[in-house]
Order: structure tokens, then C-alpha cells, then sequence
């Protein structure tokens, strides 16, 4: 299949927000996105950027049937590991469903990967759901392994009121 992978400017804020929301609703957590097209806007493209991203695009012949050329998104940002150094955290990977298994999501990924290695990373971090099991094998396919079942170690949040006492220093 023909597309281009590129990154994200201002004006692809729109789509990645859909997608989001698209991503958001096939993981069964519509409820919890909270952002808007003007957060991504500031967020992405203000003069010290929260995230990064890059965007799948098909030919005007090849849109989606909603009419759509843009396909595909990553957000990622840079991070640090105290034992490896520098790394990339894939916040999100999503090809629109008409448009997977088409070498997509492995060229966004691909993608990822090469900026991060040009940034001098040693590692690409991200989370899959559990029930996921396409993208597990997916993920799993590419070389990647799974740090919970190996290391042990399980991704905590914190958020809301207990974010909020946390910071206070409440007990």
C-alpha cells in the first residue's frame, strides 16, 4: 500500500485528535480523554513541545471511507533511564482498522525507533494492554519484550485528588 510517513505538524492537530478518540473508543476508554485539539496544539507544538509526533498518510485516491488521508499517528517524547541513559516512550501507536496490516504500524514504529536512535537512545518504551493480543504479538514480533512478566515491574499513576496530596505533601 502507498503512504508517507511524516511528522506531525500544527494543522494535523484535528486528525490526531479524531484518532485519539478512535484509539481511545477501541480501547474501551472513551470516557477518560480529557484533552482537545487546542491541548495537543499547545502541547505539541509550543516552543518547548511536551510530545512529538508522526503521521501516517495515504494518497487522496486511497482515503478511508470517512474521506480521511491521514491514517496513522505516534505521539512520543524523550525520557531518561538511570541505568541505560537516554529513551524514547511511544505514547501512542494507531492505524485507523480499514487501514492495519498494511505495513503501517510497523513503519510508524520503525519510525519512532530511527528518532530516537538518532537522539542517542538506547531503549523505546511504551504499554500494551493486557487483552490486546494482536498488538502483543505484534509488538512481540518486532523483538520487543514484555518488562512485566520478565523484570517484574508494573507502570504506577498517580492522578487527580491523590496527585494533588501527593504534591501537598498530605500523608
Amino acid at each position: 500500500m502507498e503512504f508517507t510517513i511524516r511528522a506531525a505538524t500544527l494543522e494535523d492537530c484535528k486528525d490526531i485528535s479524531r484518532m485519539i478518540l478512535e484509539l481511545a473508543e477501541y480501547e474501551k476508554v472513551s470516557d477518560q480523554v480529557k484533552i482537545a485539539q487546542r491541548d495537543l496544539e499547545q502541547d505539541g507544538f509550543s516552543k518547548n513541545p511536551f510530545f512529538h509526533g508522526i503521521i501516517a498518510e495515504v494518497p487522496e485516491h486511497l482515503k478511508s471511507k470517512e474521506g480521511h488521508t491521514k491514517v496513522g499517528y505516534s505521539l512520543y517524547f524523550y525520557t531518561y533511564s538511570s541505568w541505560k541513559g537516554r529513551a524514547v516512550y511511544m505514547e501512542d501507536l494507531y492505524v485507523m482498522p480499514e487501514f492495519r496490516g498494511k505495513c503501517i504500524g510497523k513503519a510508524l514504529m520503525s519510525k519512532v525507533s530511527q528518532l530516537g536512535l538518532a537522539a542517542g537512545c538506547t531503549q523505546l518504551n511504551f504499554t500494551v494492554l493486557d487483552w490486546n493480543k494482536s498488538s502483543l504479538d505484534f509488538y512481540l514480533k518486532q523483538g520487543c519484550w514484555d518488562v512485566t512478566s520478565d523484570l517484574g515491574y508494573h507502570c504506577m499513576r498517580c492522578e487527580g485528588d491523590a496527585l494533588e496530596h501527593l504534591a501537598q505533601g498530605d500523608l
